[in-house]
This record gives C-alpha cells, structure tokens and sequence, in this order.
C-alpha cells in the first residue's frame, strides 16, 4: 500500500509546540493549499490541511516558522476518531509530516525579538 502526501502551502497560524507526558516534542499546524482551478466566479479556492510534526522536526518547525511562511511537507495521512460531547462519532484526518521545507528565509522567532530590541536601543527618545 502508498501513503503518501507532498504539499505545499502557508501556514494559517504559528505553529502550536507541546510535548507528551513523556517528553516527546509535538507541532501541530494548518496549512492552506490552493487548489489547481478556479471556482465558478473566478476565485482559486484552497484546502485547510491539518498536520502534525514529532520530535526534532516540531522544535525546529515551531521555532523558524510563522503564520504565512511558505513551506513544503511530506508524508502520509492519518485516521482517527473519538465520541464527541453528544454521543457522536467524530473523524479527524491529518497529515503527519516526516519531512518539513522551509520555502522561504526565515529567522528564529528569539533572533527576531532581540534584533528589534536592538533597533529600539539605537532610537533617541525625545524625553
């Protein structure tokens, strides 16, 4: 059997990092991909996609990537489901990413906030 997911998109919001009572590190994000045609009006649609990273790859994910940033993952989809509040059966699919490609120059989230920091010492306050 193939399992198997390319994808390419933009992250929807900042990854969401968490780890297992064991310690095992967890990224989960939305990605939105376009779809190849355009609707009806002339729009070009796209798919939310949820995925989840383990391990080094969720650090690495959660620490250089930002809503918007443009990257590309592999991997295969998942299957669950759990009973909802009302009694009902609940599917969930994901895509659990073994591989993550950053598309874009990014800059770790902690190097962002000190550079800023940086720039604000150098500005003379009127007061």
């Amino acid at each position: 059997m193939i399992n198997q997911v390319i994808l390419v998109g933009r992250l929807t919001k900042d990854p969401e990092l968490r780890y297992t009572s064991d310690g095992t590190a967890l990224a989960s994000f939305h990605l939105a991909v376009n779809r190849n045609f355009k609707n009806q009006d002339g729009v070009v649609e796209a798919d939310f996609v949820s995925c989840t990273v383990w391990r080094k790859l969720a650090e690495t994910t959660a620490n250089y990537c930002r809503k918007g940033a443009l990257i590309g993952i592999t991997g295969r989809i998942q299957t669950r489901k759990y009973e909802g509040q009302n009694g009902t059966t609940v599917f969930v699919t994901d895509v659990v990413a073994d591989n993550v490609r950053f598309l874009e120059r990014m800059q770790p989230a902690v190097k962002v906030e000190k550079t800023v920091q940086k720039e604000l010492e150098k500005v003379e306050l009127p007061f």
